[in-house]
């Protein structure tokens, strides 16, 4: 049914706020990727098949900006780099969990 009423439709402000950071192609698989646990960045490279390691470089830091991703420096030797969820990143992930199981019922592969 079409709205012809006058109202006008407008998508909510905070939703387009998530979607600036989630709608943003990786940002989505590195936060479920991490929502087990820390991963060092060659790891996280493993775990988000097909990234580079330029764009996953620009989106944790992108993430971590955001305050969804922490980044900790351990000194070593050797040094380590390793990526958390902060807890606004964990409750992120019922979310994509949730998307996840609305896409595998929806969706069709391409």
């Amino acid at each position: 049914m079409v709205d012809g009423g006058g109202a006008e439709h407008a998508c909510d402000a905070a939703v387009v706020l998530a979607f600036s950071l989630l709608g943003k192609r990786w940002n989505g698989m590195i936060i479920d990727a991490l929502g087990p646990g820390p991963l060092s960045f060659v790891a996280l490279r493993r775990a988000v098949a097909g990234i580079s390691d330029a764009m996953l470089s620009d989106r944790v830091a992108e993430l971590a900006e955001a305050g969804v991703v922490s980044r900790t420096v351990d000194s070593g030797p050797p040094v380590a780099v390793a990526y958390a969820l902060t807890q606004s990143g964990h409750d992120l992930v019922p979310l994509l969990q949730q998307l996840g199981t609305w896409a595998s019922a929806n969706l069709t592969k391409a």
